[in-house]
C-alpha cells in the first residue's frame, strides 16, 4: 500500500497531534512515522496504514496515494 505521507502530516498536525502522540497510539516509532510522512517509505503494509487512520480517526483512504487501475 502506498501512504501519502504530507497527507499523514496534515492530518495530524490540524488535529495538533504530535509525532510522539501518534507514536504512542500506533506503536511505530517515531523515526518510522516521520520517514513515513516525508516520503521516504513509498510502500508499507496495509496493517500499518490501518492503525495510523485509525489512531487519527480518518479512513484509510484519506492517507494513501490511490493507484489508477484502468
Amino acid at each position: 500500500m502506498t501512504p501519502n505521507g504530507s497527507a499523514i502530516r496534515a492530518i495530524r498536525e490540524a488535529q495538533q497531534l504530535s509525532i510522539r502522540a501518534l507514536s504512542t497510539r500506533t506503536g511505530f516509532n517515531r523515526g518510522y512515522l516521520s520517514r513515513l510522512e516525508r516520503g521516504q517509505i513509498r510502500e508499507t503494509a496495509e496493517h500499518r496504514v490501518e492503525a495510523i487512520a485509525l489512531a487519527m480517526r480518518v479512513p484509510k483512504e484519506a492517507i494513501t496515494h490511490k493507484e489508477m487501475t484502468t
